[in-house]
């Protein structure tokens, strides 16, 4: 469906073309005509399926059309978000849509600076994209105020749950006005949260792109049964020879770390990405890995929320996440908009538990294959395919977002990780447009 079918204003469809938008996904051609309509929204929807675009573009064009003017420390459209990366994601995508439409936008988070953020939120906002401990903090300093708030999203409202927000939540929902409308976005809806929609939500009208705890079908599934011990001489063996950038999941922030000084002791530019991090780390590990300077992201799936990575061909779960519906979020990173993405687990004696009840969430079984044989210590299969070493101090320079030279020559984007064989933009702190 074309967006012209959808009732978007001029200045929002020049905006989605110049972003090289021609036609709505399946959550944006439902969610949008009944945002636009008034109605509050109950929404399932996977990430990469362009769900920030569903709520959005219809908030941005009613924002523009009533003609109201900001107050001081006032809001007008709330976005609340689990993460500073997802907030940064969002306001981006806000931006980049409403550009042109004198409307302002900021992002309100934890690890920054509350000093930039109070003076953004002093001028009033038309949209405000907050995290609910941020936003809270802000709130009991009379920094910002809540009363003019017409439009209020909770995205991806179920790790919002997940990580302990729901307290915060009720209490920034007892600032806010009755009438308002009401958006809620998650992939999933577990009973907890469908009892906190029923407070929320006057008469949503439901919209659901995708069977409840799916992922995308355009994902292909691998599980590699291999020893615990063997894992990260596992993991080497598919990096050799995957797609050119990879995503790998670690259940732990200590053990996303030695992971990554694991690969880099084999010369792999890797980056981690989880809580313990400062936001300015997070920042260059997620822009590194954009620019394809970073080949391997190893995060923790709360930090791996706001990952938006166009075209990512593979995710590896090095560890199964013990919560089932986190796997339908770790494989939400890759196979987005249509395109084609591998998810790969391996999976150890520790992780069969897990694994079991992941498929019966899934209610399919995940499909197993032989990783291959490791019988070569990966070590010295590595140095013996390396070139010899440059003299101290005049090694040769490597190319950008290639592995150092001990032999890792990873082959062409988008070539399929074999089974059998031999192998195996952001913004921080606050922002504001006019």
């Amino acid at each position: 469906m074309s967006f012209d079918s959808l009732g978007l204003a001029p200045e929002l469809l020049r905006a989605l073309t110049a972003a090289g938008y021609d036609s709505a996904t399946p959550i944006q051609a439902k969610a949008i005509p009944e945002v636009l309509a008034g109605h509050d929204l109950m929404a399932s929807a996977q990430t990469g399926t362009g769900k920030t675009a569903s709520f959005a573009l219809p908030i941005l064009q009613m924002l523009k059309a009533s003609g109201e003017k900001t107050v001081p420390k006032g809001v007008r459209a709330l976005i609340l978000v689990p993460t500073r990366e997802l907030a940064a994601q969002v306001l981006a995508s806000v931006q980049r849509y409403g550009n042109g439409m004198r409307l302002s936008s900021a992002a309100i988070y934890g690890g920054v600076s509350e000093r930039p953020q109070i003076a953004a939120a002093s001028r009033g906002i038309d949209v405000l994209i907050a995290t609910p401990g941020r936003l809270l903090d802000l709130m009991t300093q009379n920094a910002v105020s809540l009363s003019g708030v017409q439009h209020l999203v909770l995205d991806e409202a179920d790790r919002m749950l997940d990580m302990g927000f729901l307290p915060a939540i009720k209490r920034i929902l007892q600032k806010l006005p009755k009438k308002r409308q009401t958006l809620m976005f998650s992939a999933t809806f577990s009973p907890e949260l469908r009892e906190l929609a029923q407070t929320m939500l006057h008469n949503p009208v439901s919209v659901d792109v995708s069977p409840r705890n799916s992922t995308a079908v355009s994902v292909e599934h691998v599980v590699h049964m291999v020893e615990d011990s063997r894992k990260r001489d596992s993991l080497l063996h598919l990096l050799h020879a995957a797609p050119r950038q990879t995503l790998v999941f670690s259940r732990t922030k200590h053990g996303a770390d030695k992971i990554v000084r694991f690969l880099e002791s084999y010369g792999f530019n890797a980056a981690a990405l989880h809580g313990n991090k400062s936001q300015n780390a997070r920042t260059r590990a997620l822009s590194g890995f954009k620019s394809g300077e970073i080949m391997v992201l190893v995060a923790t799936d709360i930090a791996s929320r706001g990952i938006d990575i166009k075209e990512l061909p593979a995710v590896i779960n090095f560890d199964l996440p013990n919560v089932p519906e986190d796997y339908v979020h770790r494989i939400g990173r890759t196979g987005r908009a249509g395109a084609s993405g591998l998810a790969i687990s391996l999976v150890g004696r520790e992780d069969q538990s897990y694994l079991r009840g992941i498929e019966r969430v899934l209610k399919q079984p995940l499909k197993r294959e032989p990783l291959g044989d490791l019988s070569l210590p990966i070590k010295v299969a590595a140095e013996a395919s390396a070139p010899p070493r440059q003299p101290q101090g005049q090694r040769k320079p490597q190319r950008s977002g290639a592995p150092a030279s001990r032999g890792h020559n990873l082959r062409s984007q988008g070539q399929r990780i074999p089974a059998r064989g031999n192998g195996g933009g952001q913004r921080s702190g606050s922002s504001s447009t006019r």
